[in-house]
């Protein structure tokens, strides 16, 4: 009989260590670091080695890729996160977040390395990562893999989504400011979401990835331009602190966390960017990719947030395009071409989720499959414009689902798949100080779900109902 027979999901043999009671093998119980259980494997294959990718990028190639996959909505909506905890607290837990974003997505692609080499594996995504992870692990977890894969891919899709649900009230707003203020009309942000609906509709439909790389070249330079608008409004007047808090209430300190959050985190686009590298192990270490990335992305996220708070204090709307002025031709250009910009991002954030669902539903849609997909897209936009016009307020649309969605799946989701991971292979270092970390990461992911999801929803119920004093009903604001 081959080993293979003997070991059809070809998982490694079981060493016990002196003392270890057979009985307790991968017990999810057995946290000692001392006397942990492990899994022997061949250490000689290098996945690297063995991957096939078509056109692989460079290691400057995936840099740019994953700055990208960080710069859009989020950092336009750091100097709001800065008024809801001041400059001084907002300044510190901002390069914090950022610290354990980049923990966390460092900790997925270790373990996705090293369960690659596990598996003799040579690529995997963020659900197979999952799925392997659970698949290779202690006993208790092998029946959970396909559990785990599941419910990565459905949380990825419920994540790009809620952020193109983002994007459509986002390109809503700024052109509600512009046309409603340059050309006297009057309609609702809600009446702007049903014309962003429409050209969203066309775009959604792309399916080859190339495709959008013109559009997401157009973005980018668009969304350069605007950054330097927005400087020069920035720097156009002194800039005073002396009348911004250094901290506020921490009853507002929720809907900061979630912004930031939702800002920075751009898990999903991680695994695609490091499995299509020509050196993927230059993605990890130092210096690297990863490191590089999110050095940039921190400096930049709290010098805007710092800069566009001083500037416009408690006026600062969900994004701080919306608070350049309407009548000056530089603004309504900067103002154009980030929602322009949002547009064109709007087919890759669509991509994403539409790849794995239509994968999901590959064997139900065989036969008329062409027809089929561009309904299945449709439908989806058109409800994901829905929630949007449900709630067009962009504030606590970005920390709902900053909170919700990108909490969970950017921090919950690595602390939990690199516990499984250790508690097979490597266990948890001296006084299990990994497990200790990894129990602190998901206790703040769900705090920052359950109060940033709270918060943001005593948010949306205030903003477009409230109660008429002395009237005992209900009225809608102006929205």
């Amino acid at each position: 009989m081959s080993k293979s027979e003997k070991n059809p999901q070809n998982a490694p043999a079981v060493i016990l260590p002196i003392g270890l009671n057979p009985e307790k093998a991968g017990s999810a119980t057995d946290f000692n670091s001392t006397s942990k259980l492990a899994y022997d494997y061949d250490d000689s294959y290098n996945p690297f080695e063995h991957r096939e990718v078509d056109k692989p990028n460079t290691t400057t190639g995936a840099l740019i890729h994953l700055l990208k996959s960080s710069l859009g909505t989020g950092i336009l909506a750091m100097p709001n996160a800065f008024n809801n905890a001041g400059l001084v607290f907002a300044s510190i837990m901002t390069v914090i977040v950022g610290l354990i974003c980049t923990h966390c997505v460092w900790i997925l692609v270790r373990c996705s390395h090293k369960i690659c080499k596990i598996s003799k594996t040579p690529v995997l995504g963020f659900a197979e990562t999952a799925e392997k992870v659970f698949e290779y692990g202690p006993n208790w977890a092998k029946k959970y893999s396909r559990a785990a894969r599941q419910g990565v891919d459905y949380a990825l899709m419920a994540t790009y989504y809620s952020t193109g649900c983002v994007y459509i009230v986002f390109i809503a707003n700024t052109f509600h400011n512009i046309c409603n203020d340059l050309l006297g009309w009057d309609f609702s942000v809600r009446i702007y979401i049903l014309f962003v609906i429409i050209p969203c509709l066309f775009i959604g439909q792309i399916r080859n990835l190339k495709l959008l790389v013109p559009f997401s070249g157009s973005a980018n330079v668009f969304i350069l331009v605007t950054f330097g608008i927005v400087l020069y409004y920035i720097f156009s007047a002194p800039l005073n602190i002396s009348d911004k808090p250094a901290i506020v209430s921490w009853t507002k300190w929720p809907v900061f966390f979630s912004t930031v959050i939702f800002a920075m985190e751009g898990i999903g686009a991680v695994m695609p960017v490091e499995n299509s590298m020509k050196k993927p192990q230059q993605f990890l270490g130092f210096p690297s990719v990863l490191l590089i990335a999110m050095i940039t992305v921190c400096v930049m996220y709290t010098v805007l947030g710092f800069l566009g708070y001083v500037r416009f204090g408690s006026e600062i709307q969900g994004s701080i395009t919306l608070n350049l002025p309407t009548d000056e031709w530089p603004a309504i250009t900067g103002q154009v071409l980030i929602g322009i910009a949002i547009l064109f991002t709007f087919g890759l954030q669509f991509y994403i989720p539409m790849e794995i669902l239509m994968k999901k539903l590959e064997s139900k849609i065989s036969k008329g499959r062409n027809i089929k997909e561009i309904t299945i897209r449709t439908v989806i936009i058109i409800l994901t414009g829905a929630v949007g016009i449900a709630v067009p307020d962009l504030e606590p649309v970005i920390s709902l689902v900053g909170a919700v969605f990108f909490s969970g799946l950017g921090l919950f989701v690595p602390a939990f798949i690199e516990c499984v991971y250790l508690s097979a292979y490597e266990g948890f270092g001296r006084f299990n100080w990994k497990l200790w970390k990894n129990i602190f990461l998901m206790i703040f992911s769900a705090i920052a779900l359950f109060a940033g999801a709270f918060v943001s929803i005593l948010d949306i119920i205030d903003t477009y109902i409230g109660s008429e004093e002395g009237s005992g009903h209900l009225v809608k604001t102006h929205y």
